[in-house]
C-alpha cells in the first residue's frame, strides 16, 4: 500500500529535481523516495559505526576469524 507526500518547493528547486531525476531515468517519486531512504541509511550506518568505534575505542583488542567462530558459532 503506497501514501501520498506533499513537499512545498520553490519552482527552482522543483526543476532542478525533476530535471536530475529525468537525467537518471526516474520519476520525481522515485527519485526522492530513493534519495530519502539512502540518506536515513546512511545516517544509520554512521550511527553504528560511532557505536562499534567507541568500542574499539574502549577496548583495542582484536580478534582471528577463528576466535570471532569460536565465541559465537
Amino acid at each position: 500500500m503506497t501514501t501520498t507526500m506533499t513537499l512545498r518547493l520553490s519552482e527552482s528547486e522543483k526543476r532542478l529535481i525533476a530535471d536530475y531525476a529525468k537525467t537518471f531515468g526516474m520519476s520525481v517519486s522515485e527519485f526522492v523516495r530513493s534519495s530519502a531512504l539512502e540518506r536515513i541509511e546512511d545516517e544509520l550506518d554512521l550511527v553504528a559505526w560511532d557505536e562499534a568505534k567507541a568500542e574499539f575505542d574502549a577496548d583495542p583488542r582484536t580478534l582471528t576469524a577463528a576466535e570471532v567462530a569460536a565465541k559465537y558459532l
